[in-house]
């Protein structure tokens, strides 16, 4: 009976039950898994819903006279809500108690200011709501960018969801939940700008239904409208399901006779600490290249599907880029759904993260050339049959670029499994995933605007045929590659 486990002095029944624990796989949280879902749903749709109209809105706004100024305070306003996220992530998680310390026989406790996952996720949704609605009613450039970094304020909590996604899950179900959960921030990015695109300007587009005088004056309220309803579902479904799994009392206890604390858990490792650790550092750089990749390819295709077909990009009108990245979430979503549990029970994780970084480059790369397939389609000497089967031919190529940049999205859910692989303990994956988050964030602060600038010194100058930009991103793409290589597993021996 050797093979049935290498230590020979184990007993024979304790052997059999570790095998049938091993073997055992727990159910899904359905309804608290949902919850976390939905609400967790609302961030990136309200970040990306303002993609194909911001141009236009700060057009209208008359924030410059000078057309080719507008990308850049497009992508300042695009920046400034991870800019705020930065500087609240970390409040959020210690009003969560996801960075709680429990100090062994010392009388400093930090309890008092801890409210718990739940009450920090309620939060962010209901205020996510609100300020979803006030954007629309924006008048100043000033206004815009306030309202932006509110909102960011509010989605500071993102680290919260991972780990009590984390909490109510286990390493037997998470292969089917993480790639659940992976899939929403990279949904959400694309449901968003289908939002923006469709409900913006309903009262110029369909005068017979919606022009009404408010939609007239605020035309893109409605877009705002729409997110402030998922969040607010987000909101009711996580009050009703979402349990709290803050472990504070079993974790740490007050004696009030010496005001000694009894912990069961070792205390969390800083940030420091934590970065000290080599493979925590080397993932932390690759979760940056990561976030700015993923960020850079969202900002710059839906300004390349903006910009005129002379100056470089496809002249899509907003309601086409809706269009476009609609079915780039619909490819998103089967692959996740479908493909990715599979993926994850068969390969290993690190090497699906590498593989999803390789392709990065190749998703910057192909972009341009969609370009050349709209100048043959626009050209005037070319019929009417021609023009239709270059259109035909630019779907299709569309098609095949959103197909390669959904598979560089894998890498994300794959980086979320491996951040708890590599965390060092139970008790630190909190602070690891809001170190992981927090790099993430500061990679969304920067990235819009070096990508929106980029694009537009590259059009504007015509440098490369105004896809300069398509060059420096796809280098950039081989240096997150590059960093990506050294990631490892260590979890896979667990």
């Amino acid at each position: 009976m050797a093979e049935l486990g290498s230590d020979e002095t184990q007993p024979l029944l304790a052997r059999l039950e570790d095998q049938t624990s091993h073997a055992r796989v727990t159910p899904l949280p359905k309804a608290q898994l949902t919850a976390l879902c939905i609400a967790r749903l609302s961030d990136p749709i309200s970040y990306t819903q303002i993609f194909p109209y911001i141009n236009e809105f700060l057009t209208v706004l008359r924030v410059t006279d000078d057309p080719s100024k507008i990308g850049f305070y497009s992508g300042l306003v695009e920046s400034v809500t991870s800019i705020a996220q930065v500087f609240t992530i970390f409040e959020w998680a210690r009003l969560s108690g996801t960075l709680l310390r429990c100090y062994l026989y010392q009388s400093e406790v930090e309890l008092t200011d801890i409210i718990g996952r739940r009450p920090v996720i309620l939060a962010g949704a209901l205020g996510l709501a609100i300020v979803s609605l006030v954007f629309g009613f924006c008048q100043t450039f000033a206004q815009v960018v306030i309202v932006r970094a509110l909102a960011g304020m509010l989605t500071g909590n993102m680290s919260v969801y991972q780990v009590v996604l984390a909490e109510i899950t286990d390493k037997t179900n998470q292969h089917t939940a993480y790639p659940i959960y992976g899939c929403i921030y990279p949904l959400g990015s694309t449901l968003g700008p289908l939002i923006g695109g469709f409900f913006s300007n309903l009262a110029t587009k369909y005068p017979a239904y919606f022009g009404y005088r408010v939609l007239e004056a605020y035309p893109y309220f409605l877009p705002g409208l729409v997110c402030a309803v998922l969040a607010m579902l987000g909101f009711c479904l996580s009050y009703c399901y979402l349990e709290e799994t803050l472990p504070t009392r079993g974790m740490c206890a007050l004696d009030d006779d010496d005001l000694t604390v009894r912990s069961s858990e070792p205390t969390t490792m800083s940030i420091r600490e934590l970065l000290s650790i080599p493979s925590v550092r080397t993932l932390a750089y690759s979760s940056f290249a990561l976030s700015f990749l993923g960020t850079a390819h969202a900002v710059v295709f839906v300004l390349f599907c903006y910009t005129p077909i002379e100056k470089g990009g496809l002249g899509f009108s907003v309601v086409e880029i809706g269009y476009t990245l609609a079915m780039s979430s619909a490819l998103f979503a089967g692959h996740q759904l479908f493909l990715m549990p599979y993926l994850l029970r068969t390969f290993d994780m690190a090497r699906l993260y590498i593989f999803g970084m390789a392709v990065w480059p190749l998703s910057f790369a192909v972009i341009p050339f969609l370009n050349v397939i709209a100048r043959l389609g626009a050209d005037p000497d070319s019929t009417a049959r021609s023009k239709e089967e270059y259109q035909v031919l630019l779907w299709v190529g569309i098609t095949a670029s959103q197909v390669v940049s959904r598979v560089a999205v894998m890498s994300f859910p794959t980086n979320l499994i491996l951040v708890r692989s590599n965390s060092p303990s139970p008790s630190d994956l909190g602070a690891a995933n809001g170190l992981n988050q927090l790099i993430m964030a500061l990679a969304r602060c920067v990235s819009p605007s070096f990508v929106s600038t980029l694009f537009a010194l590259s059009v504007n100058r015509n440098l490369l045929g105004g896809h300069l930009w398509a060059v420096a991103m796809t280098l950039l793409s081989v240096w997150g590659y590059h960093i990506s290589r050294k990631v490892e597993n260590p979890g896979r021996n667990k």
